[in-house]
């Protein structure tokens, strides 16, 4: 059975897309920690982040990198925090979220609330 996660990258649910190639997909996580919030997920089917293979792993940090770098320069965040976490979805991913304190990488607090135009706006800002 195919995660959520791989539904999205079929297409067969929506999602607010910010960057893709052939092996990785990245999207905005729909329920942020802060504003630009993005997921990034292996097109592979892999559900533990470190039984990636090395050189598929090599390539998804490269990836993730550039939607950072972008990320810092739309959000004007101090850093871009880069976290493996996550259990309820059998699916390796990295979240990167922009942050300007630890507080901002608190996974207990409350999410943000954003329209589908905000969602759709920060996509858009974040594309590469």
């Amino acid at each position: 059975m195919a995660t959520i996660f791989s539904k999205i990258i079929a297409g067969e649910i929506p999602s607010y897309k910010v960057a893709e190639n052939d092996k990785f997909y990245a999207f905005l996580d729909i329920n942020p920690l802060a504003v630009g919030h993005t997921l990034v997920v292996p097109k592979q089917e892999v559900d533990y982040f470190y039984d990636i293979d090395n050189d598929l792993l090599s390539e998804m940090i490269i990836f993730a990198k550039e939607i950072a770098l972008k990320m810092k320069s739309v959000t004007q965040c101090k850093k871009v925090a880069t976290v493996v976490l996550g259990l309820e979805v059998p699916h390796a991913h990295i979240h990167l979220i922009p942050m300007n304190s630890e507080a901002d990488v608190d996974f207990r607090r409350e999410k943000l609330k954003l329209t589908p135009e905000e969602f759709t706006e920060i996509a858009n800002k974040l594309k590469l």
